[in-house]
């Protein structure tokens, strides 16, 4: 076994690094019945944190 397989990192350290960073999910659902599309839904998300530094765009709520 190398030094990486090894290496565990919990799941709320994972957590946090991506959202420290930011994660993007983009995808896209196509609900098809006989080469006839039906529905389509595009997804696109950001996913973030919020501190000082990057505060929310809704501002402050009261």
């Amino acid at each position: 076994m190398t030094v990486i397989e090894r290496r565990q990192v919990a799941l709320v350290d994972l957590l946090d690094r991506l959202l420290a960073g930011g994660v993007v999910v983009t995808g896209d659902i196509t609900l098809r019945i006989a080469d006839v599309d039906l529905v389509r839904i595009d997804l696109n998300a950001l996913i973030s944190s919020v501190n000082e530094q990057v505060p929310s765009p809704w501002g402050k709520l009261t």
